[in-house]
């Protein structure tokens, strides 16, 4: 767990932090706003609706609404009518914002009462000793990217392939984030086109970017890796990311950010919703999905290499086959040998 996970397991003791989190927002997001509105355009909703029984599949979002005092029971007509939720908003929105401000400035604390013990480390005999090179197992890596993170004074670069933003984990993400952009330093993320498709993603994205973050997305897959102020970087050691290895060599770490930086220039910006530009990525992910089809790769490798699923993989190929009328897989082989297709075909080329 990291200082800042640390600071919210606290407060979480101590009762300070919303009882309205990720979870709350999803059940209100894809349910309770729902039955909001029916019972605003219906006048009401009995109190005997079978829908409010117990173990009813709209019993939570109904006792959320409740919760959040959008529903109210009138006693008179015997039925729960719907309350403005302007105060509502107020109520869970305010103390957030609050609770969010003071971590990041006991973050920032925290970090400055660091500062000495670890000034202290650099200079003595053992730290030198350990060379250039560390491993970091399991539960060693969060607090030292942590540290890392709190150091970091100029900029962030950041890979990460394959999944999108842990729900668990975005609002200290968030959080550690935020402290760093406000602190001055920049951040530049790059992930699979594929995040695009991750709320939890894109709800991270409006966070660092609202506040001169810079996040893009690219076809091809890439290795995670964090960087920070192209002084220390850290890649997977292993296949499992069990283990990680903390770079500290000059010429080791301006490879791994020149590796970076071409990726970046092709990288398409996250935040563009622009026509033209969602073509080039769908035309970049239908390319992918015939390099990955020619080099035969078994499913679950080329999904990992789009960073899919391995069923929104199945859907890439099944589109491939409608696309060349092909009922099989050998079929649809056969049909892109004779046309000679490679994957590398310029996407804005209409015949390609």
């Amino acid at each position: 767990m990291t200082v800042l996970g640390v600071l919210i397991a606290g407060e979480a003791e101590r009762g300070v932090v919303s009882e309205y989190g990720p979870e709350e927002r999803a059940l209100f997001e894809q349910e309770a706003s729902a039955l909001y509105e029916e019972v605003l355009t219906a006048g009401g909703l009995p109190v005997d609706d079978k829908r409010l029984a117990d173990g009813a599949p709209q019993r939570p979002a109904f006792d959320l609404l409740v919760r959040l005092g959008l529903l109210r029971r009138d006693r008179d007509t015997d039925t729960w009518v719907a309350e403005d939720p302007t105060g509502s908003q107020a109520r869970v929105i305010t103390p957030l914002g609050r609770e969010g401000a003071r971590l990041i400035e006991e973050s920032s604390s925290w970090a400055h009462a660091f500062d000495a013990v670890t000034q202290a480390w650099r200079r003595a005999p053992q730290a030198s000793e350990r060379g250039p090179f560390t491993y970091l197992h399991a539960e060693a890596i969060d607090p030292f990217l942590a540290a890392l993170t709190a150091e970091c004074q100029e900029e962030a670069l950041t890979a990460q392939p394959q999944t999108g933003r842990d729900l668990r984990l975005l609002p200290t993400g968030i959080l550690r984030d935020t402290a760093l952009l406000e602190r001055g330093a920049k951040i530049r993320t790059l992930y699979q086109h594929s995040a695009r498709r991750s709320s939890a993603t894109r709800q991270y994205v409006a966070e660092v970017t609202a506040r001169g973050g810079e996040v893009r997305t690219l076809d091809e897959f890439f290795n995670r890796m964090i960087v920070f102020d192209r002084r220390v970087a850290v890649i997977p050691s292993g296949e499992d990311l069990s283990v990680a290895l903390a770079i500290r060599e000059p010429s080791v770490v301006a490879y791994l950010v020149d590796v970076f930086e071409r990726s970046w220039e092709r990288a398409r910006p996250f935040t563009s919703r622009e026509i033209s530009l969602m073509k080039d990525i769908a035309a970049e992910q239908r390319a992918m999905t015939l390099r990955m089809l020619i080099e035969g790769h078994p499913d679950p490798v080329s999904a990992k290499r789009l960073g899919v699923s391995p069923r929104t993989y199945a859907g890439y190929v099944a589109d491939l086959k409608e696309e060349f009328e092909a009922e099989t897989r050998f079929q649809l082989g056969y049909t892109i040998g004779q046309r000679g297709l490679s994957g590398n075909e310029d996407t804005h080329d209409d015949d390609a």
